[in-house]
Parts: C-alpha cells; structure tokens; sequence
C-alpha cells in the first residue's frame, strides 16, 4: 500500500542546484513551489505526468489530490523528477 501524505510534513534539504530549503514542507506545497520555479500550471504538469508515465492524469484531479491530500509519495517523487529535482532524506542530527 502506498504511503500517503495526506497530513505529514516532510523535511526537504536542497530541492534546488544553489537554493536551500530547510523548511517543512507538504507534499501539495512542495509540487505548488516547484511549479512556480519552473513557471509551469497544473495543467501542463498532468500533461507531462500522463505522457512520461502513460498513466492518466487530469488537471480536476490532480488538483483534488493536491487538496484533500491524497497524493500518494510515489505520485510526489515522480512529480519532483520530472521537475528535475530530487527528494533527499537526511537523518537528524541526534543531540
């Protein structure tokens, strides 16, 4: 079963060549940042994720998902790649 981040805040760390994040963040947050530095819609992104991954996907819906938070981490990590970014996870500094 997937993992849902429906009400988790993630932890992103350099989602950008030179920008550094270091901010929690939610998945719907992170895809609507990410938009925004690539100048791109929803709408031309569920293009893209239709074509790259043959599955479909409509603006409506992605949309919805982005809302009620039902995005599922594969969904985001395909999203984030074709973006051309990375999700990177770090272990906490244990003090």
């Amino acid at each position: 079963m997937p993992i849902k981040l429906s009400s988790v805040g993630f932890f992103v760390n350099k989602i950008a060549n030179s920008y550094n994040y270091s901010m929690k963040l939610k998945a719907n947050e992170l895809i609507k940042l990410l938009l925004a530095k690539e100048c791109l819609t929803q709408k031309e992104l569920t293009v893209i994720l239709t074509e790259k991954t043959g599955k479909k996907y409509t603006p409506d819906g992605f949309s919805r998902k982005l809302k009620r938070g039902t995005i599922t981490y594969n969904e985001v990590a395909e999203t984030v790649d074709i973006l051309g970014y990375n999700i990177i996870v770090e272990r906490k500094n244990q003090t």
